[in-house]
């Protein structure tokens, strides 16, 4: 018998939209759909109207799918009449249950490979993430999304996977239908305000300036929602390229060399500017201080608006400090 029950149990719920769209396309062609297909919402799903659909004879079709999406509460309540179901399933119709996650250790988890399959969606680690979203953009809106692109993406965007789904669908609108998104959409669209406002805050610290430097920093929290997970990759972006600038040119690269190949467009006068105000240890010291505020955002060590304030107050020079950005 082929299985007649599927769980999709994953705590990101884009991925397991996504699977959850593959198994219907192989299961069901686009016209058996409108006569073979439901689709509910696990907070309004009965049990017996599911059961009832599943039963039903399909009409113009080999079987009936019904897909109970977010079903985590619906099977707690249901576990009794579900458990009941997975001895005896129905032969025409498959039941399919997206849900955040599932407990092996219950008797609905030991029936299912006797009639059906899990489906485990696991999140994409830090350094997966580009290429999964590469793959996203290809296969939901038949895109490229260049490499390069993708990871400046995650740079500036975070880790967070809806929202840099989110930014992914943006992008191909910004795109206005070009099959290839490159960096410079991501840096037009994603990038540029969030990499000024980091250049500003920077600015004033440079400066010595603590109270202005706050003030925008908090105003880049007030205009961008999404800043709390984005701002420790806009400023990490931002100093990156100021280090490696700072590098070339101690080298002996010219400021047009550098601009070129770093992509510095807008601004080049006050970037390079405030080049000249810091020396290169200064500028590992604030990729270093990033790194563990990294690090502690996401070990849940603190919160990324408050580490970030911390340092550039401490940056600034700002009370009695012993570590200060300005110059000397």
């Amino acid at each position: 018998m082929s299985d007649r029950i599927y769980v999709i149990a994953g705590k990101a719920e884009s991925l397991v939209n996504v699977k959850c769209q593959e198994l219907l396309d192989g299961l069901l062609t686009p016209e058996e759909r409108m006569t073979g297909l439901l689709s509910v919402d696990g907070g309004d799903a009965e049990i017996s109207g599911v059961l009832d659909e599943l039963r039903t004879a399909p009409f113009l079709t080999s079987k009936r799918v019904v897909v109970v999406r977010g079903a985590d509460e619906f099977v707690s309540k249901s576990r009794a009449i579900l458990e009941k179901y997975f001895d005896k399933p129905s032969s025409t119709g498959v039941l399919v249950l997206t849900m955040s996650s599932w407990d092996s250790r219950t008797r609905l988890a030991k029936r299912l490979p006797k009639v059906g399959k899990l489906v485990q969606i696991a999140e994409p680690k830090r350094w997966e993430l580009p290429r999964h979203l590469m793959q996203y953009t290809t296969e939901t809106h038949n895109v490229r999304l260049a490499k390069d692109a993708a990871g400046l993406l995650v740079e500036l965007a975070g880790e967070d996977l809806p929202q840099l789904h989110n930014e992914v669908d943006k992008l191909v609108l910004f795109a206005r239908g070009e099959k290839m998104i490159r960096v410079e959409h991501v840096e037009a669209l994603i990038g540029h305000h969030r990499i000024y406002g980091a250049f500003e805050v920077i600015d004033a610290v440079i400066a010595g300036n603590a109270r202005q430097a706050v003030q925008r920093l908090r105003n880049m929290f007030e205009q961008d929602r999404s800043a709390e997970y984005t701002v420790v990759g806009a400023f990490a972006f931002h100093v990156r390229r100021m280090f490696n600038a700072k590098a070339m040119l101690e080298k002996g690269t010219n400021t047009e060399q550098v601009a070129k190949r770093l992509r510095i467009w807008g601004n080049k006068e006050r970037f390079f500017a405030q080049l000249r105000s810091v020396s290169l240890p200064q500028i590992g010291v604030f990729l270093q201080e990033l790194a563990h505020i990294d690090y502690a955002v996401k070990t849940g060590q603190t919160q990324a608006p408050v580490a970030i304030e911390q340092l550039v107050l401490r940056l600034a020079g700002a009370g009695n400090t012993t570590r200060s950005f300005r110059r000397a």
